[in-house]
């Protein structure tokens, strides 16, 4: 039988997390043995409260960031995208399906477990480019 991709495993998972409102411990073996310390790094920024959901009003635009080590990053969920290094050296390599900062938000939403920031339109260009500015 075929191992099921990093991917199939986290979708799987969330699935049943919005539906249960928790992580199992049998979710989270699940998730170590699809994804290793990738995990691990994004289980830290979801529990820490690292993963950020901002609603931006009166427009209602919504983006997602996650602190990192290095800074804040801005993720794009639906594309499956982060401007990390990992998600640089080895997503796009194909040695990987997903960074960290992109498990993260994933879980974080799926739980419902992310701090969430309500921030005015007219703030909304200032932080996109705070956040799109790379060290």
């Amino acid at each position: 039988m075929e191992k099921p991709s990093e991917v199939a495993v986290l979708r799987k998972i969330c699935d049943e997390a919005r539906t249960e409102g928790q992580v199992t411990g049998a979710h989270l073996t699940q998730l170590r043995e699809a994804f290793g310390p990738r995990f691990t790094r994004a289980w830290e920024a979801v529990t820490g409260g690292r993963v950020k959901r901002y609603l931006f009003r009166p427009s209602g635009r919504v983006v997602w960031v996650v602190v990192g080590r290095e800074r804040e990053y801005l993720i794009k969920p639906a594309a499956d995208f982060c401007p990390c290094d990992d998600f640089y050296y080895r997503v796009m390599d194909r040695e990987a399906h997903l960074c960290y900062h992109l498990i993260a938000q994933k879980v974080a939403e799926a739980l419902k477990q992310y701090d969430p920031v309500e921030e005015d339109d007219e703030l909304y260009e200032t932080l996109m480019a705070e956040w799109r500015a790379a060290p």
